[in-house]
């Protein structure tokens, strides 16, 4: 196994209103693109406002985007690549012949049909022959798979309207019906019928029961995991945490994880959805969207400072004076504008704020006790198409938690071979690692014990175990071309790696720590996916959702006349309403949720 080029150093997939100043339900319900019709600038002819956006991911992009459309003059800066943790990235030294190096990412992309507020940004960035701009680049597998190992794996259909399945053989029509067989041997009918109670205790529950008693209670304990079969274990409680919040089934919030759960359930039945359940882009995430969103906004009349890393946000008279920041080259200037959103994640934004700007907002302190967590993408590239299922892949039984997916197949305006690399690898197998602290099959090691060699054949290994387990090889060795590890990762199999890219998790009882958009520092501004927001996840809807309420707080405390930003909640069926209400009833007596059986 080798690896191509030098580098250096997330599946997942709030139901409550947003707890803020600046909460969606009290935003005016205005599309977005209307913005447009009526700028921010002054009409004696000043200068507009300016801004200052810290931060280059999905967050600081949106709010340039929607600051723009607006009249604001918007300068955003950006320590390393613009599109953040969402950017693809080159594998450098990789191309060959005219063609372009192999494309590579922090993670692949998932944009299910529960998000809307992304969607609509989406339809907004102009891409050449689509009439709803980059929008239209999303496609929508048609079936999933869960990989377990020493055993037929659980292949399943997306339902959605006009999708056809896949034609199968007759080997592999034979396979699935032996993993339903399996799957449901192994579940024993009592644990199957409670798991469907503690989903219905969980859509019956009102907003307060949700808020206090599921978020401080982890999704492994709600289920009653530990008292159950393996199958239980690694389907229904730890499988669905993965796929839905990227996170361990012992700690996440049932808040959170419930929550997602009950959107994803509606959108697959078609209810307050954007699309299907499962949407990916038909291209490298570059060239699919960033590229597209940054020319889009420099036309707008965006400015981008790349390489421009933010030090500290300095505070004065009841005001952001000034921010530092520090270029490629180590010098630091101060940058004044008269607004600043701070859009960077929150591992790198709380370093930033100093103990008087945190005096003048005490919910920013907070944000000291959220956590992150690593997860982390490594891209196999073949020379052979994998006989796979033509969607996501969960090998649940993998020590390191992996999900894959073959994204060539998934790209028909691209010959992969002809326009990437040295015309010899025809495919890119991208699969996140989500635990990197327990031991793997190889080595015995955790990933962060591991040199990056070894991580990637650790990683490669574990896949083969997951699908070439039972009778059918899979993953060939003969077939790997080469692989590429997020260069965000460093010092891998030392005493000290790190991760410039983590992942934001939800232990149980950290939805209260998460600040609102406005700040009490009047032009200050909070835009990313641990804002408090109705999808209570670490989301590219989340950051943008944030980045949204971020301008309408500013537009609200500037006193301007724009239209403000829409900001869509996850979807709430009516017809269930009427049974929180009685739940909250319940939940003020003290009593628990009427289907709680315990």
């Amino acid at each position: 196994m080798h690896r191509t080029g030098t580098t250096r150093r997330t599946f997942m997939a709030g139901a409550t209103a947003v707890t803020g100043a600046v909460g969606a339900g009290a935003l005016p319900a205005v599309p977005a693109s209307a913005a447009s019709a009526a700028p921010a600038g002054p009409a004696d002819g000043t200068e507009p406002p300016s801004v200052a956006v810290f931060g280059g991911g999905v967050a600081g992009l949106t709010a340039a985007h929607e600051l723009a459309e607006r009249g604001f003059r918007v300068t955003v800066h950006e320590r390393r690549a613009l599109g953040g943790k969402a950017r693809s990235m080159d594998v450098p030294g990789s191309a060959r012949g005219g063609r372009r190096p192999l494309p590579a990412e922090h993670g692949f992309r998932f944009i299910p049909g529960i998000y809307h507020n992304l969607p609509d940004t989406m339809r907004r960035i102009p891409f050449p022959g689509n009439a709803h701009g980059v929008y239209d680049n999303l496609i929508a597998p048609r079936e999933m798979m869960f990989a377990r190992s020493g055993r037929e794996d659980l292949r399943m259909s997306i339902p959605w309207p006009g999708h056809r399945p896949e034609r199968l053989t007759l080997d592999e029509i034979r396979r699935a019906l032996t993993a339903l067989v399996e799957t449901a041997a192994g579940l024993p009918l009592h644990e199957g019928a409670y798991f469907v109670n503690r989903a219905l205790v969980f859509l019956t529950s009102c907003d307060e029961r949700r808020d206090t008693v599921w978020e401080r209670t982890p999704w492994w304990d709600f289920t009653r995991a530990a008292r159950m079969s393996e199958t239980y274990q690694r389907i229904l409680a730890i499988g669905v945490t993965r796929n839905i919040v990227a996170t361990k089934a012992e700690e996440a919030s049932t808040r959170t994880v419930g929550t997602l759960g009950e959107a994803f359930v509606f959108n697959a039945l078609g209810r307050g959805a954007d699309g299907p359940p499962d949407r990916i882009l038909n291209a490298p995430t570059n060239e699919a969207w960033i590229d597209p969103w940054v020319a889009h906004l420099r036309s707008l009349g965006v400015e981008f400072r790349i390489g421009s890393t933010l030090r500290e946000v300095r505070y004065g008279d009841g005001r952001v004076t000034g921010a530092l920041v520090e270029d490629a080259g180590g010098a630091r200037t101060t940058v004044t504008a008269d607004h600043y959103v701070c859009a960077l994640p929150v591992e790198h934004a709380r370093r930033t704020w100093g103990a008087a700007l945190r005096a003048a907002d005490p919910r920013l302190a907070r944000c000291d006790g959220l956590r992150t967590d690593w997860m982390t993408g490594i891209q196999f590239y073949l020379t052979e198409r994998p006989p796979m299922v033509r969607g996501h892949v969960n090998c649940i039984d993998s020590p390191w938690s992996l999900t894959a997916i073959a994204q060539a197949g998934h790209w028909p305006e691209r010959d992969f071979a002809a326009d990437y690399g040295d015309g010899v690898a025809v495919e890119c197998l991208s699969v996140d690692i989500s635990e990197w602290d327990r031991p793997g099959i190889l080595y015995g090691r955790t990933a962060k014990q591991c040199t990056r060699e070894q991580v990637a054949r650790e990683v490669w290994a574990q896949l083969k175990a997951a699908l070439n387990d039972t009778g059918r090889t899979v993953l060939k060795d003969g077939a790997l071309h080469s692989w590429f590890l997020d260069p965000g990762v460093d010092g891998l199999g030392t005493p000290h790696p790190t991760n410039e890219d983590e992942l934001l998790i939800h232990p149980a009882g950290t939805f209260h720590l998460r600040p609102p958009a406005a700040t009490a520092v009047p032009n200050f501004f909070l835009a990313g996916d641990y804002v408090s927001v109705d999808i209570d996840l670490a989301t590219m809807e989340g950051a943008n959702a944030a980045a949204r309420q971020a301008v309408n707080a500013l537009l609200d405390r500037t006193g301007s006349n724009a239209p403000r930003c829409t900001v869509k909640p996850l979807f709430r069926a009516p017809e269930i309403e009427a049974l929180k209400r009685h739940d909250r009833t319940r939940f003020r007596l003290g009593l628990p949720n009427a289907l709680d059986v315990g």
